[in-house]
C-alpha cells in the first residue's frame, strides 16, 4: 500500500514539476499547494534531496527546484526513496533481497513465483511512468474542473 509519506513527495514533486521558471521554490510554498504539512514535507525533501531528485538552495530567495527533468523522475524511483522496495515480500525484492526465514526451498516456493511476477508487473509500470506523465494528466483535470 502506498503510504502517506510517499503520497505527499509526489504531491510536492507535482508542484516543483509544474513551477514555470528556474527560480526555487520555498517550502512553504510547496507545502501550501501540495496540502502538505511543513515539517513533514522538510523530511521528505531532505530524503530526496540525498538522492538527487530534488536540489535545496539556501538564501533569502532559496527554496526548491527538481534535481532532473520531470521526463527523468520515474514514479518507482520516489516510492523506492520514500517506503522502500517495491516488492511485496524481501525474497521478491531485486533492491533488499532476503531469502525468507521459514522458506524451504525458494525455486519451487509458489509464493515466491505470484509475488515475482506482481513485482515485474507493478515495477515495469511504476519505472515507465514518470513525474512528466502525472503533471500532463494532472493539467486537463484541474482545466475541467475550472471549467465547471
Amino acid at each position: 500500500m502506498l503510504s502517506q509519506k510517499a503520497r505527499y513527495a509526489l504531491r510536492a514533486l507535482f508542484v516543483l514539476g509544474a513551477h514555470k521558471g528556474d527560480a526555487p521554490v520555498m517550502i512553504a510554498e510547496i507545502a501550501e499547494r501540495a496540502n502538505v504539512p511543513r515539517k513533514f514535507l522538510e523530511q521528505i525533501l531532505l530524503e530526496m534531496k540525498r538522492r538527487g531528485i530534488v536540489h535545496s538552495h539556501r538564501g533569502k530567495h532559496g527554496g526548491y527546484t527538481l534535481g532532473r527533468a520531470p521526463k527523468d523522475i520515474a514514479f518507482a524511483e520516489v516510492l523506492r526513496v520514500i517506503d522502500g522496495p517495491l516488492a511485496l515480500s524481501p525474497c521478491a525484492s531485486r533492491t533488499a533481497y532476503r531469502k525468507c526465514d521459514d522458506c524451504e526451498d525458494e525455486t519451487t516456493c509458489a509464493i515466491r513465483k505470484v509475488l515475482l511476477a506482481v513485482r515485474d508487473a507493478t515495477a515495469g509500470i511504476l519505472e515507465r511512468r514518470t513525474l512528466a506523465d502525472a503533471i500532463a494528466d494532472e493539467r486537463p483535470a484541474k482545466t475541467r474542473r475550472r471549467a465547471n
